[in-house]
């Protein structure tokens, strides 16, 4: 647990100056100013993280975490578990769309073993395997708080070996068949929000098994004692003062980094608590870290309660199709880039972001000034 006090301890506010050099020199450039929305956006964050006003990123790396889920048991998705593995091994061979969109951008992909329910054995997999898939989170604790908290500080660490190698730009991915169920619960405590309003469609699954799926949500936070926890759970249950006094303590927890926590111990998964680590330690690195999908959106939103600064570190790639990825951008107070009705997870809408970010840094240091290019501002 210190290892993850220390983790948070170290990340630090952006440099807000040197956003504000950045915005200087785009209201140079010879456009009207504003004009280039989103990317002048993204030139001053990546300004503001890494405390240079034209950074650049030779070397980044789309961390793609895998590990397996116990609720599979309750037959929440269209494909096996064996499916974990077997595409782990895929992305080891470059042959996934990750992969292909990875090398597209010039990054290189990093596959992490967290908790596949398998022996895997491959010259370039990382292996950081915790334990073989979580338990049923519709039955106990899907984790332990130490798992979760070595799976953490795992996903930092690997960071901190990319760092050492000269990468300064990540993004997350992640594969585990189950994951949307974990990632639709862990939304739901923290948050208050229904299981009918977080809960998707994940590998697209059949309106009964949709319901059956929202069911096994609500069942793993009454296991657990999640249910009323979260952050405006309370909220419309009274006018009265005691109703108050119960919401406002109810966000209070549901907001808290010890409660965020426990709710990724106890119905999150192994990769999920891997990009946690991997988003706090690209914060900590003061490294711009891109979040992709819904599942690695819930470990943001569990990150930003953890440690409330990294959120300024993150970059919201695309709105997918899972109907809770909006909610759980909202909460954590990020916007998407793209909307391109994308719903694969592995990291393949936020490696397209890799992309913008390219092409933001070459308007910082390709476009000409009013004043070099002899353009009248009036």
């Amino acid at each position: 647990m210190n290892n993850l006090h220390n983790l948070i301890n170290a990340i630090e506010p952006i440099h807000q100056e040197v956003a504000l050099q950045a915005n200087d020199h785009l209201n140079q450039l010879t456009k009207p100013q504003g004009s280039l929305g989103k990317l002048e956006d993204i030139a001053r964050q990546v300004a503001g993280i890494t405390g240079e006003v034209m950074p650049t990123f030779e070397k980044k790396a789309v961390i793609v975490m895998a590990g397996d889920h116990g609720v599979c048991e309750e037959g929440i998705s269209a494909f096996p578990a064996a499916v974990t593995p077997q595409m782990v091994l895929n992305f080891l061979y470059g042959g996934a769309a990750v992969n292909v969109l990875a090398r597209h951008a010039g990054a290189d992909v990093v596959c992490v073993d967290m908790g596949v329910n398998a022996d895997l054995e491959h010259p370039n997999l990382v292996s950081r395997k915790v334990r073989k898939g979580t338990r049923n989170m519709a039955k106990e604790a899907a984790l332990t708080l130490e798992e979760t908290t070595q799976a953490i500080v795992a996903g930092s660490e690997i960071v901190d070996d990319l760092v050492a190698k000269g990468y300064r730009l990540f993004a997350t991915g992640e594969m585990g068949i189950g994951n949307t169920t974990a990632s639709a619960a862990i939304l739901c405590a923290l948050t208050g929000l229904d299981a009918s309003i977080a809960v998707g469609r994940g590998t697209g699954i059949d309106d009964a098994t949709w319901l059956h799926k929202q069911s096994v949500v609500k069942t793993a936070l009454d296991v657990n004692g999640l249910l009323g926890r979260g952050a405006g759970s309370s909220a419309g249950a009274s006018a009265s003062s005691s109703a108050s006094a119960s919401a406002s303590a109810s966000a209070e927890e549901g907001s808290s980094g010890d409660y965020a926590l426990e709710v990724l111990s106890k119905v999150g998964g192994l990769e999920i608590a891997g990009l946690v680590g991997v988003i706090l330690g690209a914060a900590k690195h003061r490294c711009p870290v891109v979040v992709d999908g819904f599942i690695s959106s819930t470990a943001a939103l569990v990150a930003s309660r953890l440690a409330p600064l990294s959120a300024s570190y993150m970059l919201a790639s695309h709105l997918s199709q899972e109907q809770g990825h909006a909610k759980v951008l909202e909460s954590v107070g990020l916007a998407a880039m793209l909307q391109m009705d994308m719903r694969l997870g592995e990291g393949t809408g936020a490696v397209l972001v890799f992309n913008l970010i390219d092409a933001a840094g070459k308007i910082m240091t390709e476009m000409a000034t009013f004043e070099s290019a002899g353009v009248s501002r009036e």
